[in-house]
């Protein structure tokens, strides 16, 4: 897992309540076995009309939000089913951090487990940021997550909470299998005794 430690963006502002994980990544896209390659499918439905064709209103679509990697949400984002595809689709399509007044949980904890950094800050920043996201300039983001600040336009800085485990995580690029292999003597070891006791068990 890639590490974040200090990101600046550009950000794109998606400023609505309640953007669930099926409008993140609708369900016929989940059949994929990769964990790669589902950023073209990010809010499909909101992006493509019927034809396939690019809807010239939607937020990602225009060419002054080309390259975001930073996404000012609105609150609840990532309600709905559990999977883990919706942080995929986004950290695939280029986002690192998505900044909303709140979360559904489990995408939360899903957006930790791989990279991509949720942030909670309080409604009225958050609301904040979308408007000078959405003004005539580029809106730039610095999210400093050893620091935990958020920084903006005009010297905004805003603090935000994070589990201390999964900061740890994130500041080190840890995901579950690299916490396991920061084991791996261990491990080695005792499959190395186990091998063993199973040799002597069978004579």
């Amino acid at each position: 897992m890639e590490k974040f430690t200090t990101f600046t963006g550009l950000a794109a502002p998606l400023f609505q309540p309640n953007i669930d994980t099926d409008q993140i990544i609708p369900k016929q896209f989940l059949t994929r076995i990769e964990r790669t390659g589902y950023g073209v499918f990010l809010f499909n439905d909101w992006r493509f009309e019927p034809d396939g064709s690019p809807k010239a209103d939607f937020v990602l679509n225009q060419p002054e939000y080309a390259g975001a990697s930073i996404l000012i949400a609105g609150p609840n984002f990532g309600c709905g089913s559990s999977r883990e595809h919706a942080p995929w689709s986004l950290m695939d399509f280029g986002f690192r951090s998505v900044i909303a007044p709140s979360f559904g949980d489990i995408f939360y904890n899903n957006s930790l487990k791989n990279g991509l950094l949720p942030v909670r800050l309080d409604g009225n920043i958050v609301a904040d940021l979308a408007a000078k996201a959405a003004g005539a300039e580029p809106c730039r983001i610095t999210v400093d997550l050893k620091n935990q600040t958020v920084s903006g336009p005009n010297g905004l800085t805003a603090s935000f909470e994070i589990d201390p485990f999964r900061r740890y995580c994130l500041l080190n690029g840890l995901d579950d299998i690299g916490l396991t292999l920061q084991n791996e003597s261990d491990i080695a070891e005792y499959e190395a005794r186990t091998d063993v006791a199973r040799r002597f068990a069978s004579v």
